[in-house]
């Protein structure tokens, strides 16, 4: 059961929840009255946040970081950025790894070329290098860099480490980038709800069954957006912290800004475990915590979970899906009709079924999420003596660190695993962003991964190639995969293990990774494959703005992989004006071309020659009462896109760039996803514009932002805007509150110029 208060609640001794209207109760259970100010801070992301904060102010933080990561489809442009404005050695610990592009098929040198750039910049500036292979990036941090109280900035989104006393947050380059450079992440003091665990999980539930049922409670009304999810209660202690790992990774899909959980003696002894028993405290919300919302979860009724296609808050108990198999693939499949922009295209997962069964095509357990030891453990006791069967279905294991390899190998799991029929894989992200494990069109994936958004998996509509995912916990998969891909439960498969104690042996990363902190050498030079590109000019913010709409996108929430697919396309991250080529291919083809030819006679105005198309559109605005003599020296053109909700999803700030270097200079939307794709917008030099009212435009159209400097330096909640289009229509723009740094940064254009503007 995943219960929702509807207010805030005071949390009593670690275990009494009392509800705000009944705050009465405050003063029977402690002697003192209730002090929603001071209770406030009894949290214990408040003590963390506190201790990170700069400013000295608590409402409006200031936060450095103790340490970063990247993986590498982020960190050649982090780097590229950082060193462009001005950086020259990384100050705090910064761990660069290579789980996402290794096996991505793109021929020529290109993927070691970036790894080679990677290891050179961790030697010049002093960074961790963990090569290809060896680990996928959140494995690493909890095993080597996570500790009691830090904080760690990651730039992808599944940046997760709370189960291990780790307040976390997944953000865009751009935030990096103003670490290395010693300036501050900058955010309101956000809400934080508790998370309230009772009870423990039944036999055969796993961490995947927990994180799918609060996905589904919280997703669609944004109980959790852009707060901070507190674990606690007593449930906290009947998992293993490797099991609450996997919940914990999950809740960026809840689209949440981070997450912490109580710790206790099983976190000491995983810290122990991992050689850093000096990383370990308790940490425990005082004895009055005030939380402004309460998920309130029985761990005992969670049954085994899937997520259906396209997203991890789709979720059903698998005991339902069997009793109403039609009536809801069905629905799915008709939900689905309205996300696939392919007439000729249809989900048909209704096809699945035989014999009154759903069955799969392909499983995979991988990744931060899957990948952990407890979780293959568990697969490999279910699978010990079985046979996954010589048909289309396979399994594909992928361990999540080559430490978590290592002991799956001396205790013998990964052979009971290979002589089931599984095919074991190294450390590698492939699954979760569509560059591994693909399954063949009209296919359907079961996998213990993070999402199973549309085109995640590697599919391509526009192509006329579509598959999908579903999302399971490791046991319920196993147990699927023993009956030749039929979609089961593993609560109802009757049995129980005990999982033998993980033994970390550290050699596997001795003996490879990279430890330069504190160790660069200037005269180290940084190695650059000819795909590594600069970053190219980027114009400052002109005093009028005249946007042209090249995307129009309707529907409920826009992902970051249509904004900017993942895949293969991540070949050419670490070439900004090659990777654009991409932008929004998968949703809208023509907005590249449509982008460019904006580019294109923006440059030629600048020249002295101005298109047809455009002087007309000046002339236009020259109707207008009081532009009749506005200087067209003063106008900028740029490229916009409308959608509903865009950036939800991962943390890669391409979905910005993308749209910024073919000069995109804001997006419309009636609100923002995630903080994070907005703070991409904003260090990219765009404007992150919200609706006031009904978008009356349409695509092609030309809108008007007349003044835009003094409106940055206004109150911005009414911009007026006129659209240029068969008619002249007045429009009422928006922005959300600015910190002064990021107006600056908008300003000038992009993060880049505002650093090179600070340092000249």
């Amino acid at each position: 059961m995943v219960s929702l208060y509807d207010s805030g609640i005071y949390l009593v001794n670690g275990t009494e929840i009392v509800p705000e209207s009944e705050s009465g109760k405050v003063k029977k259970l402690t002697g003192k009255d209730a002090d929603q100010a001071s209770a406030r801070k009894g949290t214990i992301a408040y003590s963390i946040l506190e201790a990170h904060n700069t400013s000295g102010d608590m409402e409006h933080l200031k936060l450095r970081f103790d340490s970063m990561a990247s993986h590498d489809i982020t960190f050649v442009g982090i780097v590229q950025t950082a060193k462009a404005s001005g950086m020259e050695k990384f100050p705090i610990p910064y761990v660069l790894t290579n789980c996402h592009n290794t096996l991505c098929a793109v021929g020529g040198t290109i993927n070691e070329d970036d790894h080679m750039f990677g290891l050179s910049a961790a030697k010049k500036y002093g960074g961790i290098y963990v090569p290809p292979h060896i680990a996928v990036i959140h494995q690493y941090m909890r095993e080597m860099m996570a500790g009691c109280g830090r904080m760690i900035l990651g730039s992808d989104s599944h940046t997760r480490y709370g189960a291990l006393g780790t307040m976390a947050i997944g953000e865009g380059g751009g935030e990096l980038v103003k670490q290395l450079l010693e300036q501050t992440w900058d955010a309101e003091y956000p809400e934080v709800i508790a998370v309230y665990l009772d009870g423990k999980p039944n036999p055969g539930i796993g961490p995947q069954d927990i994180a799918i049922a609060v996905v589904s409670a919280v997703f669609k009304n944004g109980y959790v957006k852009n707060k901070v999810m507190e674990f606690v209660g007593p449930g906290v202690s009947s998992m293993s912290t490797d099991y609450r790992n996997g919940i914990d990774v999950m809740t960026t899909e809840t689209t949440c800004l981070s997450s912490i959980w109580r710790t206790d003696e099983d976190t000491k002894a995983y810290l122990d475990k991992h050689g850093r028993p000096e990383d370990y405290r308790q940490l425990d919300p005082a004895q009055t915590a005030h939380y402004d919302g309460c998920i309130y979860i029985d761990l005992s009724t969670i049954h085994s979970m899937i997520a259906l296609p396209f997203h991890p808050s789709n979720g059903y108990e698998l005991r339902e899906l069997n009793e109403n198999m039609d009536d809801i693939l069905h629905e799915v499949e008709e939900n689905a009709s309205k996300l696939i922009k392919n007439p000729n295209l249809r989900l048909n997962l209704r096809d699945k079924v035989r014999n009154g069964a759903l069955y799969a095509d392909q499983g995979t357990i991988a990744g931060c999420a899957g990948g952990t030891y407890s979780n293959i453990m568990e697969a490999a006791h279910i699978l010990k003596g079985k046979s996954t069967g010589t048909d289309e279905y396979a399994l594909g294991i992928y361990p999540s660190s080559q430490a978590v390899m290592l002991e799956l190998t001396r205790n013998g799991a990964l052979a009971d695993l290979i002589e089931a029929g599984a095919t074991i894989r190294t450390a590698f992200c492939g699954p979760c962003f569509g560059a591994g494990d693909t399954p063949a069109h009209n296919g359907l994936s079961i996998r213990h991964t993070t999402r199973n958004f549309p085109n995640r998996e590697g599919s391509k509509p526009g192509n006329g190639q579509l598959a999908s995912v579903a999302l399971m916990d490791a046991r319920s998969i196993a147990v699927s995969s023993a009956n030749g891909g039929r979609i089961m439960a593993a609560d109802e498969a009757g049995y129980e293990f005990e999982c033998p104690e993980y033994r970390y042996d550290p050699k596997a990363y001795q003996h490879r990774v990279f430890q330069g902190v504190g160790k660069g050498c200037s005269e180290e030079t940084v190695i650059c494959g000819p795909n590594i590109k600069d970053w190219p000019e980027l114009p400052e913010l002109n005093d009028h703005m005249l946007l042209k709409v090249c995307a129009y996108i309707t529907d409920p929430v826009t992902t970051t992989d249509e904004l900017i697919p993942s895949g293969e396309t991540g070949s050419f991250r670490s070439n900004p004006m090659g990777l654009a080529e991409f932008t929004l291919s998968r949703r809208v083809p023509e907005y590249v071309g449509k982008a460019k030819a904006v580019m294109e006679n923006e440059k030629a105005r600048k020249a002295g020659n101005c298109p047809a198309e455009v002087a007309d559109i000046i002339s236009r605005i020259r109707n207008i009462s009081g532009f009749e003599e506005i200087q067209e020296e003063k106008i900028d053109l740029s490229s916009t896109i409308y959608a509903v909700k865009p950036g939800d999803g991962s943390a890669r700030e391409q979905a910005a760039s993308c749209q910024r270097v073919l000069l995109g200079g804001a997006n419309i939307t009636v609100e923002y996803a995630t903080k994070r794709y907005r703070s991409n917008l904003i260090n990219w030099g765009m404007i992150p514009f919200i609706m006031n009212g009904n978008p009356d435009f349409e695509d092609d159209d030309y809108i008007f932002v007349p003044d835009i400097k003094k409106a940055l330096d206004g109150d911005m909640s009414d911009i007026p805007a006129y659209v240029i289009g068969k008619e002249i229509k007045k429009l009422s723009l928006a922005i959300a509150p600015l910190t002064d740094e990021e107006k600056e940064i908008i300003q000038c254009g992009s993060l880049i110029n505002y650093n090179k503007a600070h340092k000249a």
